[in-house]
This record gives structure tokens, C-alpha cells and sequence, in this order.
């Protein structure tokens, strides 16, 4: 019987959907749902748009550097015997980055904002921690030859295989502009290039752009199953944040005791206990010196009751039947409360005749 508990308890399934504590405590882990291939397809799209934006600037200046260099190439030889040459690859750097270095901050920003849009913000060094199973060789070995492995493998060739059909169909359809770009101007070669260029670059960005998306939705069915908890999971989890319900229940059992010992040793203090006579007793004392009115010091129904009552007897504190001020006083004032102005006038009679039974 105890295997088949035990049996039950490790094939249980995991059918419930993860808490926010588990969710956090994965995305504190760094198990977030996160395409790289949909942040690299918007990036690279907003590139070339920014390169479609910005083409005359990059034709022109292009052209203006080329044509630049090409008057220098008669002295290229004499230029490298001097010292003209560093000053030549310094020029040629600063260009370079002068057109590169506005497409690359492009692609920063766009990055990192497509990062956030799906991350959100998120510092955490727990990826970055080594783990020994990481580096197990067999472990990677049956990684490496593994169903996951084999279907990323075909993913990817899928998908360059894709992207080359539509890069080869768009060139030959434009063929043509291509053949005559050997009768004219540079300026205007470099032009039907680009038009071409920019028109493969954003088939295949869309191409890439449809297939994160699909590879994100994916990874987010893929994260939520993976966090997915069985019930004895959530009860566990509960224990462990709201604390034990046993344990709970034990600690106000024990505070419950302690209030009732400190409530019962007040009772022979007490200047009269008034009863039901059976259901309720109610201890009052009244110091003028702490209080302006009588304030109730330990009250209780049924055996609680009975040990009020029990205690007064055997400390000799004068016991009293009202039943009306009885239920009154132990349905409006609790333990510590000096009682309201409007029973003033029934305490203080039943205080009165206590005072008066003590005197005589």
C-alpha cells in the first residue's frame, strides 16, 4: 500500500497553472519568455529602414568618398612612401563610422527596446552562475543528439532555405535592371543596387518578423507548461508563505492559554464577579486611581464561567446575580474596558451593596 502511495505521489500530474510566486521566482532565475529571433528580425527591419531613410546620405556620400579615392589612386604609391598614408586610413576610418556608427545606434535602441517589451525590466546574475551539469560531457552529448536538437537543426535549414529562395526570386526578377547597370553612371548603378538590396533585405525581414512571432507564442506555451504545479505543489507553497495551518492553529491555542491564565489571575483582584447565574460571570474592578469608572478585568460564558465563579469563592470576592446587567456587560465591553456611562448606574448599585457587605 505504501508503494502505491508513494507511486501516486511521483506520477502526479501537473495540472495546475503556476502561481505568481513561482512565476516570480522563475523570472528572478532568469526563466523568461524571450525571442531572440523576433528581436533580431526588428532590428534588422529598422535598420534598412532607416537605411531606405537615409539613402540619398548614404549614395552620395558614398559616391562622393569613392570618387574621392578613385583621383588618388595614381598616387597611391607615392602616398605610401610618406607619411600621407596614416592619415589616409585615419580619413577612411572616420568615414566608415560616420555612416555606420547612426545605423548601429538603430539597432542598439531598437534591441534593447524589444527586449524590454518582452522582458521587462530584469537584473539577475543567476544565469550567469556556473552549474557542474553544464559542463557534464555527457550530458552534452545526448544534448547535442537529442529530438530538440534535431528539430532546431531542421528549423534552421527550413528557414535559410527560405530566406535564399526569396533573396534568388527577387535578383532574377530584377535581372534586367541589373544587366544594364554596366551602360550607366555609377551614381545611378549604385542606386538600382540599393533599390534591389533594400528590396531583399525587407522580404526577408518580414520573413524572419512572421517566424518570431510564431517561435515567441511558442516559447510563452512552452514557459507556461514547463512552470505548470501539481496540487500537493501549491499546498506546499501555501505552507511555506502563510505558514503551517496546524502550526497556525497551535500558536493561537497556546496565545488562547495565555490570555486565559492572565485573565484568571485577575479574577481575585476583582471587587465583585457578576453572574447569570450559570451562563455568564463578568469580574469588575474599579481603582480610582487608574480609572474614573469600573473596568471589567475577566469575563466568560459556560465553564469559563464557572471557573470565574470558582476562583472568586475561593479568594473570597463577593459573587452577584444580575442577569440583565450580566448579559449586557458581557455582550458590549470587553476584557480591559471600563464599562459605558449607561450602565453607571447598575454597576455602582451592585459595587454599593459589595462595599456595603464588606463593611458590615
Amino acid at each position: 500500500m505504501i508503494r502505491q502511495f508513494d507511486l501516486q505521489l511521483f506520477t502526479e500530474e501537473k495540472t495546475e497553472s503556476a502561481t505568481p510566486k513561482k512565476m516570480r521566482d522563475a523570472r528572478e532565475k532568469g526563466q523568461v519568455v524571450q525571442s531572440k529571433e523576433l528581436s533580431t528580425a526588428v532590428a534588422f527591419l529598422s535598420v534598412f529602414l532607416a537605411m531606405g531613410a537615409m539613402s540619398d546620405y548614404l549614395i552620395n556620400g558614398m559616391v562622393g568618398y569613392f570618387t574621392m579615392t578613385m583621383n588618388l589612386i595614381p598616387d597611391v604609391g607615392q602616398m605610401f612612401e610618406s607619411e600621407d598614408y596614416k592619415l589616409y586610413m585615419a580619413d577612411m576610418l572616420m568615414t566608415i563610422l560616420k555612416y555606420a556608427l547612426p545605423l548601429l545606434g538603430v539597432a542598439l535602441v531598437v534591441g534593447v527596446l524589444m527586449s524590454y517589451i518582452q522582458v521587462g525590466f530584469l537584473f539577475t546574475t543567476e544565469t550567469l552562475m556556473p552549474k557542474l551539469e553544464k559542463i557534464n560531457p555527457m550530458k552534452g552529448f545526448k544534448n547535442i543528439f537529442s529530438m530538440r536538437s534535431l528539430v532546431e537543426l531542421v528549423k534552421s535549414i527550413a528557414k535559410a532555405s527560405t530566406l535564399l529562395y526569396i533573396a534568388i526570386s527577387y535578383v532574377l526578377d530584377h535581372l534586367p535592371e541589373l544587366l544594364i547597370t554596366f551602360e550607366i553612371e555609377p551614381i545611378q548603378t549604385m542606386g538600382i543596387m540599393w533599390d534591389i538590396i533594400l528590396g531583399v533585405v525587407m522580404r526577408c525581414a518580414l520573413f524572419l518578423f512572421i517566424v518570431a512571432i510564431f517561435d515567441y507564442a511558442y516559447k510563452r506555451w512552452k514557459n507556461s507548461k514547463d512552470l505548470m504545479m501539481t496540487k500537493q505543489e501549491i499546498k506546499d507553497e501555501y505552507k511555506q508563505s502563510e505558514g503551517d495551518p496546524k502550526l497556525k492553529a497551535k500558536i493561537k491555542e497556546k496565545q488562547r492559554a495565555f490570555a486565559m491564565s492572565r485573565m484568571m489571575q485577575s479574577v481575585p483582584e476583582a471587587d465583585v464577579v457578576i453572574t447569570n447565574p450559570t451562563h455568564f460571570a463578568i469580574a469588575i474592578k474599579y481603582d480610582s486611581d487608574k480609572s474614573d469608572a469600573p473596568v471589567v478585568t475577566a469575563k466568560g460564558q459556560d465553564l469559563v464561567a464557572m471557573n470565574i465563579k470558582r476562583i472568586a469563592t475561593e479568594n473570597a470576592v463577593p459573587i452577584v446575580e444580575n442577569k440583565p446587567l450580566a448579559q449586557t456587560l458581557f455582550r458590549t465591553v470587553e476584557i480591559g474596558q471600563a464599562i459605558p456611562p449607561d450602565l453607571y448606574e447598575a454597576v455602582a448599585e451592585v459595587l454599593a451593596y459589595v462595599y456595603k457587605l464588606n463593611r458590615a
